[in-house]
C-alpha cells in the first residue's frame, strides 16, 4: 500500500471533475466567496465526510482539548490531548490534501499492583489527499476516496515506529425531514509490534439532524476488526455555527467492547479561511 500511494496521490486529481461552473478553480485561481459551498467538516463525527473544501481556501479543524480514559486487565490508562488539528486545502473543485499534526499527548499507565508510566509529547504526523466523485455542489448524495499516509513522528510510546496507510470510502446522503447520513468503509494498513503489516477494518454510520437554529446533532456506531479484539464504540455530540465559515463542536465516544476505550470527551473549532 505504501507504495501505492504516491500513485494514488497523483492521479487522483486526473479523474473527471464533476461538470459544474467551479470546475475551472484551482488554488492559483480560488473560488470566489460568493460561490463558496455551505461549510462542511470532517469532524466531530468519526465518520469522514466526502466533500472537499473550495479550491483555493484553506479550513483548520482541531481540538481544544480531549480526554480519554479507559481501565482494561486491572491497567487504568488516561490520556490528554492539546490542540491535535487537520489542515485542509483545496488544490481543485473536487481535490484537497490535508495535514494531520498532534502537537502535544500525555499517556499516563497505571498498572494493577505496578508503578504509575508516563509518556508525552509529539504525535504522528499524516498525510492527507481527498477526491470527491458527486455531490459536492448538491445533491441528495455525496461519494469520495482518501488516502491517508502515517509518518511515524510521535515520541517514544505515543504512536507506531513504522509508516501506516489507510484509504477510504466515504458516503454522504439526506433523508426526509431533515435527516442527513454518512457512512464510511476503511482498510488500514497497520505495523505489528512483533513485525510486518495487518489490514484493520474500520465501518461507521451517523446520523443528524438540526435541533435548533444552526444548532446540530448527531449519533455514530463505529466498529474496527482485524487487528486483536474487535473495537466498537457509540458516539454522539452537537455542532454549533457560529457563521458561515466557523464552527464549534463537543462530542463523547463509549466503549461498547471490551477492547475499546471506556470513554473520550473533546471539544474543538473548525474554520474556514
Amino acid at each position: 500500500m505504501q507504495r501505492a500511494l504516491p500513485f494514488l496521490l497523483a492521479t487522483l486529481p486526473l479523474v473527471g471533475e464533476p461538470a459544474t461552473g467551479k470546475s475551472g478553480y484551482s488554488l492559483a485561481n480560488p473560488t470566489p466567496a460568493a460561490l463558496l459551498r455551505e461549510l462542511s467538516t470532517d469532524r466531530p463525527d468519526v465518520t469522514e465526510s466526502p466533500f472537499t473544501v473550495d479550491a483555493g481556501h484553506a479550513q483548520l479543524e482541531m481540538d481544544f482539548t480531549n480526554f480519554t480514559h479507559n481501565r482494561l486487565d486491572g491497567t487504568r490508562t488516561a490520556a490528554w490531548g492539546v490542540a491535535p488539528f487537520n489542515l485542509r486545502l483545496g488544490l481543485l473543485s473536487n481535490f484537497e490534501a490535508g495535514l494531520f499534526v498532534s502537537p502535544y499527548t500525555r499517556l499516563a499507565e497505571v498498572p494493577r499492583g505496578g508503578p504509575r508510566t508516563t509518556h508525552s509529547g509529539f504525535g504522528d504526523v499524516t498525510l492527507r489527499a481527498k477526491f470527491n466523485f458527486f455531490g459536492n455542489d448538491g445533491g441528495e448524495s455525496a461519494l469520495g476516496l482518501i488516502a491517508d499516509l502515517t509518518l511515524p513522528t510521535a515520541a517514544s510510546g505515543l504512536g507506531s515506529d513504522k509508516a501506516e496507510g489507510a484509504l477510504i470510502l466515504p458516503v454522504a446522503f439526506e433523508f426526509a425531514d431533515g435527516w442527513e447520513g454518512g457512512a464510511m468503509t476503511v482498510a488500514e494498513l497497520r505495523h505489528r509490534e512483533t513485525g510486518g503489516y495487518k489490514v484493520a477494518w474500520t465501518n461507521s454510520a451517523t446520523f443528524g439532524h438540526d435541533l435548533a437554529k444552526n444548532l446540530s446533532g448527531y449519533a455514530e456506531l463505529t466498529s474496527t476488526v482485524g487487528d486483536g479484539a474487535p473495537v466498537a464504540t457509540f458516539d454522539v455530540g452537537v455542532a454549533w455555527k457560529l457563521d458561515v465559515s466557523t464552527q464549534l463542536d463537543c462530542g463523547t465516544k463509549f466503549g461498547l467492547t471490551r477492547s475499546a476505550d471506556d470513554l473520550l470527551v473533546f471539544a474543538g473549532i473548525s474554520r474556514r479561511f
